[in-house]
């Protein structure tokens, strides 16, 4: 008669959204329907609440609310970031009637998809160089690679804040640190030439530092910004117990970029198009609560996370071995990636499903990250040890099944 409540464990994909958060824009959507952009009493009420949304998530970040830009995902908050620091390039370059070598990025070989399709998109279109740098065994980059890989017509280096499938946390601090520095040698050069191969447009302080930090946000010091040391920084509301369809590109002041397309001017002419306002609104608390919550869960999680790799890695079932992808210790507090040589992961996420046990073989974004035996596992707030428990006994008992079939 009673049903057991179904296990999500695929928190990395989406969360729920947290429940003040429907709440409030529930309300939102029932009260505050008007375009922020009308002059009548309605539109100014709309256009009141998206600025103290920003605000808000200005003063979570210890930014300023004009580095806070609406848009509809964290995807297209890395590609405004990425097309736009290119596209700016190009036009301030075509304004100087200069010339000028292609622009490079850097990025890793394990950003996510939103990073890399755009990379290549461009480098395709032959607009820019790429250089992807490689990550060690645990999946974390060398900041020193960065620093060699800069050349002078760098412009961008993009590197996530945590990854999206084996949760690895990569040394933004240390890369900022080493960007700057490059900076500070090139002083001299900055500003000053506006004629010839090398030439840049004035001003700039390139390399600009860019970082996804969607899967971050949740359990990662996100508090100061500036202390950071990023230029740009994504993250979006479903990853932090907020609405789907929304996201934030922190956009340092003096990052000058060029919209992906135009319109009525929205979003400091960046993100043109009639604003959300129950979306942004609700995006602003959910950071507000995760902020307010997030050194507890990442003590819980962390606990959770170390005690369920412990049992994973003592499955003992026939030829079967558990193998765990990524750092034990320098990754994201919810995230366990495992592999299991001998069966589809494809398989075993079908099998757990039908036990009523959500888990992910790889990134829903289509990762290609994995080798066709991994499984993803991303606890969450709703996330109890009886979970992992059952998660564990039950993957158990699937292996045991086609170990038997094996035989």
């Amino acid at each position: 008669m009673f049903k057991k409540r179904r296990i999500y464990l695929d928190n990395a994909s989406a969360t729920p959204i947290n429940k003040r958060v429907l709440s409030l824009m529930a309300s939102y959507n029932d009260n505050y329907f008007a375009n922020a952009s009308a002059i009548h009493v309605n539109g100014v009420k709309v256009r009141e609440i998206i600025e103290k949304s920003r605000e808000k998530i200005a003063k979570e970040m210890n930014a300023h609310s004009d580095e806070i830009i609406f848009t509809g995902s964290s995807t297209e908050s890395n590609a405004l970031a990425i097309l736009g620091v290119i596209n700016n390039y190009k036009l301030q370059i075509t304004n100087e009637n200069t010339k000028s070598k292609i622009p490079h990025i850097i990025t890793s070989e394990i950003e996510h998809p939103a990073v890399l399709e755009n990379c290549k998109m461009l480098k395709e279109r032959g607009e820019i160089e790429v250089t992807y740098i490689k990550v060690n065994e645990e999946g974390i980059v060398n900041p020193k690679d960065i620093k060699e890989a800069i050349k002078e017509n760098t412009i961008l280096v993009s590197i996530m804040y945590a990854n999206n499938e084996i949760g690895t946390i990569q040394p933004i601090g240390e890369i900022a640190k080493e960007i700057r520095h490059y900076r500070k040698g090139k002083s001299a050069e900055r500003g000053l030439a506006s004629s010839g191969p090398e030439a840049r447009p004035r001003g700039a302080d390139f390399p600009f530092f860019h970082t996804d930090a969607t899967q971050a946000m949740n359990y990662l010091d996100t508090s100061n910004i500036e202390k950071l040391g990023v230029d740009m920084m994504s993250f979006n509301g479903s990853k932090i117990y907020g609405p789907k369809g929304v996201g934030i590109l922190y956009k340092k002041r003096g990052v000058e970029l060029a919209p992906l397309y135009s319109g009525g001017g929205q979003e400091f002419s960046l993100r043109s198009g009639t604003e959300d306002v129950a979306s942004v609104a609700g995006l602003a608390l959910a950071l507000e609560i995760t902020n307010k919550i997030k050194d507890r869960e990442v003590d819980r999680l962390t606990k959770l996370r170390d005690y369920s790799i412990d049992k994973l890695l003592n499955i003992k079932v026939g030829e079967y071995k558990i193998i765990l992808n990524g750092s034990s210790e320098v990754r994201l507090p919810n995230n366990i990636n495992i592999s299991i040589d001998g069966i589809s992961s494809e398989l075993i996420v079908i099998e757990l499903s039908s036990k009523g046990i959500d888990v992910s073989e790889k990134s829903a974004c289509q990762s290609k990250m994995g080798d066709g035996h991994t499984l993803r596992i991303t606890l969450g707030r709703e996330t109890t040890k009886t979970d992992m428990d059952r998660f564990v006994s039950v993957l158990t008992k699937i292996l045991e099944k086609y170990s038997n079939w094996k035989k």
